[in-house]
């Protein structure tokens, strides 16, 4: 199990600090006039601002080493009032008594212990402003990142559970295709012996496209089409002339188009599975091309059904179709026709 790392761990403010920490140990000492150019040397300047420059090292350490700890123990988002609170008073306690006490320290060493305390009230008030909107800014980051940390984990669960959704309702096809397939093998072995190794050997080919593509989202459209041809020849083996298929698809728009694999088949085998049909009077399947949408149509024969349909097939594809491409399968059933349209997806 991977440890979670604090966002807190994240920061890159290195650029960040090595700008804004001499800069307000040079300005802060400039705006309160803390620093008198023209009655200290030019060795004592440096040294003064190296000073203050160092000041606004520790209290920015501090400060931040302190806020950085406290995530740890509370939480914007369940306690925001406690939150606050404790941040001002420990921002507060460690902000001023030790600016005040380097203040002092800095008039002990460069003006021999001659405080001006207007001026150590002023700098001190002015570094806990701009304490305050330091904090403010890393806490405005850490919300914004904890906000795209929580929008990335979301997004995962989403797509793992429309991954796992997906796998579910492929895995549905396997028992389903080998149960009936094994049952039209068992019927030509009794009925038409020299035609079930027929069978035999091309439901192994169609088998093959399943298990090599079952676990892929898309698949060309001319992929499908081949794989429908191959599964039709088996329902031909046992069914001759009583099914028919018609493809009308321009063969050079079917590279041009994707769709989610196995999806044509389970429309013939649901077209086999509830019409009556026969030599005489066949069941014609009509596939074809209009507007980047796949049409498959029979003419309506019902058959009559022990217990009515249970729709596995239908209601699978439309899953699998809504969870692949974000687009839904279109049903249009009246007494004398089916229709099933396939949205398709065109290749950029």
């Amino acid at each position: 199990m991977a440890t979670k790392v604090p966002v807190a761990s994240q920061v890159n403010d290195i650029g960040f600090r090595l700008i804004l920490i001499p800069f307000f140990g040079i300005v802060i000492p400039l705006i309160t006039g803390m620093v008198d150019h023209s009655a200290l040397s030019n060795w004592h300047v440096k040294a003064s601002y190296a000073y203050t420059i160092g000041l606004s090292f520790l209290i920015w350490e501090g400060n931040r080493y302190l806020l950085f700890t406290l995530r740890s123990y509370f939480n914007w988002f369940n306690h925001p009032i406690r939150k606050l609170a404790v941040l001002i008073i420990a921002v507060s306690f460690y902000t001023i008594p030790v600016s005040v006490l380097l203040l002092i320290g800095w008039y002990h060493i460069f003006k021999g212990g001659m405080v001006n305390w207007n001026v150590v009230t002023e700098s001190s008030l002015i570094i806990m402003v701009c304490v305050v909107f330091i904090v403010h800014v890393y806490e405005t980051f850490f919300l914004v990142k904890e906000s795209e940390n929580e929008m990335l984990k979301n997004a995962q669960l989403a797509r793992a559970k429309v991954e796992a959704e997906l796998e579910a309702l492929k895995n549905q096809i396997d028992p389903h295709f080998i149960f009936n397939s094994l049952n039209t093998l068992s019927h030509l072995i009794e009925e038409k012996p020299q035609k079930a190794r027929q069978f035999n050997d091309n439901l192994a080919d169609v088998y093959r496209y399943i298990l090599q593509n079952k676990r892929r989202e898309l698949v060309l459209l001319r992929e499908e089409i081949q794989f429908l041809n191959d599964y039709f020849s088996l329902l031909v083996i046992r069914f001759e002339s009583a099914v028919q298929l018609n493809l009308s698809l321009p063969d050079n728009l079917i590279d041009q188009f994707l769709i989610p694999p196995i999806s044509l088949q389970v429309l013939v085998e649901n077209a086999i599975k509830h019409n009556e049909f026969s030599d005489s009077d066949p069941l014609m399947i009509d596939v074809h091309l209009q507007n980047d949408v796949l049409i498959v149509h029979n003419r309506v024969h019902k058959k009559m059904l022990r217990k009515p349909s249970s729709r596995i097939g239908l209601n699978n594809l439309d899953e699998r179709y809504k969870l692949t491409t974000g687009k839904e399968v279109v049903v249009k059933a009246t007494d004398e026709d089916f229709t099933v349209s396939l949205p398709v997806l065109k290749i950029a």
